[in-house]
């Protein structure tokens, strides 16, 4: 049962798909308190076994409870344990224990989860303005109270088939030669691949929606001539709009007033990768359309695929922040000019002001560390929505949701008979109706394997099925055993894409030694991707989810709930990664007979039935480990090496004897 509350003047999010009707409250909300006295707060006092499920993209454990969360879209790119926000915005809950509960906060601006962080027992939901919707979902069970959530916020994306086969992305490709060096690197070692994403550096002057003619002297022809050997091209878009003249599309977005502007009426300034630019207002319907219809330039080049990125929105500063950094500067210079000393001089363009920066206060020093993506930016500009100036900060959290579904309504009108690649870095939960995302810039950390591995349930709840992390990671030095760990954990994930940032260790497949180990380990993705791509379909038409916790499967099962390193898998699987370097396998736990399966690297398949109970596998690093439930069955096929490839003639079934399978196909 599905209950919504209104308080307030709440902001039009459309997160929401279905038409519920708005209940009374005077009896309550049928669990908690809420208190509008001061801002909004909910209250919730957990019993000692509740687990609170959700969240979506959020730091820590499945179970989310003995933290602190708060939905603000935060570019950074270090994940460490005490950060409280990450890319998305996710305010959807789940209490599981006597009885089960969802709530929905349908909020665009910050949210605070305190869930037992100020007391134990203690969860709080705060805001600073009463108005916002409440969801109350009531059901049998979490999985139930979570699949009825789905069927409200409308249908998650389906992906191409095409998009879960292997990808290869790196910050640092530049040419078209480095794309083919990439491209040979697989192909000559017969390492499967299907895709290649353009980082920022494709673009001429990172403006969004051109190719560099120089290192890309004949695009489209490269494009096809990646398509002749199966690879699809998926180029980066960002945020920010060069401020240029002669660029068409900044002369246009000024033209037609569709950037978003300051309070005085004039267009917002701030400074990305391209420098100096403008936000599009993606939360004006017109300014939206416009947007998203410059994706065509690209598909008429033969795109079929996009990435969203830097669109929290991220700002490395703006001129405002700079004016200020610079008034601090000069009180400063005019201090030491008072003792006799030289002065020290700014710069209006920040550049000056950066390369001195060891030379001044540490007051100065503060204010300039506080430029890149300072809160006060956020309210520095504002958003027409239906002819209303909205400021930013109020409704920030939208902000990479209506990019995506920008380009997604677009791209439904540009190609309404294909399916294209579409994901984001920032999220609000109704994204997931128009793209997937990625996690954002994690490590090459063994501890973000494991946070890979705990978001993905979290993120199938809020909607998103088409998810994955950077394998490998993105910042810092990546190990041969890691990359080959977190392969191993990525066969599963819909996106996988190994991804590294400029500067980094090269973490491409050919570039260890033993290359043989990567082939087979990417190898067993193409064999599993009938399966997987049926799953997926079935967990989008459904209202399902595509992963799960094993507390959803085995609810009564007080060990199943409290294990989080392990994943429920469509109908037939558990998976189990390794994520612990220098060793040779890991506990799992079983929370019934199942059969376990090892793919081992001379193309054989290992099968052992094991009871329910608590048991140590050995897991080499170039093979890949899944259980199959008992009494079920899953497909797999031969090796291929792209996903066109893929001869469904070879298919075989694995697992139990007499088990059979529904094969969901595009």
């Amino acid at each position: 049962m599905v209950k919504k509350y209104v308080f307030g003047n709440p902001f039009e999010t459309d997160a929401v798909t279905a038409k519920i009707e708005i209940s009374e409250q005077t009896g309550g909300i049928g669990c908690g308190s809420i208190s509008t006295e001061n801002g909004f707060c909910f209250r919730y006092q957990m019993d000692r076994d509740d687990v609170i499920y959700g969240l979506g993209e959020a730091n820590r454990g499945i179970n989310k409870r003995g933290y602190q969360y708060i939905s603000k879209c935060s570019d950074d790119p270090n994940h460490t344990e005490e950060k409280t926000s990450l890319y998305g915005a996710h305010n959807f809950i789940v209490i599981s224990g006597k009885q089960n509960v969802g709530l929905f906060f349908d909020y665009p601006s910050n949210l605070t989860f305190d869930i037992g962080y100020t007391k134990q027992d203690l969860l709080t939901v705060s805001c600073e303005r009463a108005d916002l919707y409440l969801y109350v979902i009531t059901g049998e069970s979490a999985y139930d109270v979570t699949k009825q959530f789905r069927k409200i916020i409308g249908k998650s994306y389906i992906a191409p088939k095409y998009a879960f086969g292997f990808g290869q992305s790196r910050w640092g490709y530049k040419t078209a030669e480095d794309i083919s060096n990439v491209v040979k690197g697989y192909r000559d070692n017969q390492i499967p691949i299907d895709m290649v994403y353009l980082d920022i550096d494709y673009m001429q002057d990172y403006k969004d929606f051109t190719v560099n003619p120089e290192r890309f002297p004949d695009f489209p022809k490269f494009v096809q001539g990646m398509k002749d050997q199966e690879i699809h091209l998926i180029p980066i878009i960002d945020a920010g709009v060069k401020i240029e003249d002669g660029y068409d599309i900044y002369e246009e977005g000024v033209e037609k007033g569709y950037f978003c502007k300051r309070e005085d009426g004039s267009d917002f300034v701030a400074a990305v990768w391209p420098g100096w630019t403008h936000f599009p207002d993606v939360l004006n319907p017109a300014a939206r359309e416009w947007f998203g219809s410059k994706y065509e330039v690209l598909t008429d080049l033969g795109i079929d695929g996009f990435w969203n990125d830097m669109n929290e929105p991220a700002i490395f500063y703006s001129e405002e922040g700079i004016q200020e950094v610079n008034k601090a500067i000069a009180a400063y210079a005019k201090e030491l000019e008072g003792k006799g000393s030289e002065q020290v001089a700014g710069d209006d363009e920040g550049e000056d002001i950066m390369n001195n920066a060891n030379a001044l206060p540490g007051e100065v020093r503060s204010k300039m560390e506080q430029l890149q993506n300072n809160p006060e930016d956020y309210k520095r500009f504002y958003h027409n929505v239906n002819g209303k100036m909205v400021r930013h900060d109020l409704v920030h959290n939208l902000y990479g949701f209506n990019m995506t579904r920008a380009a997604g309504e677009a791209l439904q009108k540009i190609a309404p008979d294909r399916k294209m690649l579409l994901f984001s870095r920032s999220s609000y939960i109704g994204m997931h109706r128009y793209g997937g995302i990625w996690t954002g810039d994690n490590q090459s950390w063994w501890s973000h394997i494991l946070l890979n591995l705990k978001m993905m349930p979290s993120l199938n709840m809020c909607g998103f099925v088409y998810t994955g992390s950077d394998l490998g990671g993105f910042g810092s030095n990546a190990t041969r055993d890691l990359v080959l760990r977190w392969l191993a954990l990525g066969v599963f994930t819909p996106l996988m894409r190994n991804h590294a940032a400029l500067g980094t260790r090269e973490q491409e497949c050919y570039q260890f030694e033993n290359i043989e180990d990567f082939r087979h380990v990417i190898g067993v993705r193409y064999r599993l991707i009938p399966y997987l791509y049926s799953e997926f379909l079935k967990a989008v038409n459904n209202d399902d989810l595509y992963f799960r916790p094993l507390g959803f499967d085995y609810p009564d099962d007080r060990r199943a709930i409290e294990t989080e390193d392990q994943l429920m898998l469509g109908k037939e699987l558990m998976i189990t990664p390794v994520y612990t370097q220098n060793v040779s396998g890991r506990t799992v736990y079983l929370p019934e007979e199942m059969k376990f399966i090892k793919f081992m690297p001379d193309g054989s398949i290992y099968e052992e039935i094991m009871d329910k109970g608590t048991h140590y596998i050995e897991v080499a690093l170039n093979e890949v480990p899944l259980f199959i439930r008992k009494g079920k069955c899953i497909p797999v096929v031969d090796v291929a090496q792209s996903v066109a490839q893929i001869d469904m003639g070879t298919v075989q079934y694995l697992g139990y004897d007499g088990a059979s399978y529904e094969l969901v196909e595009e």
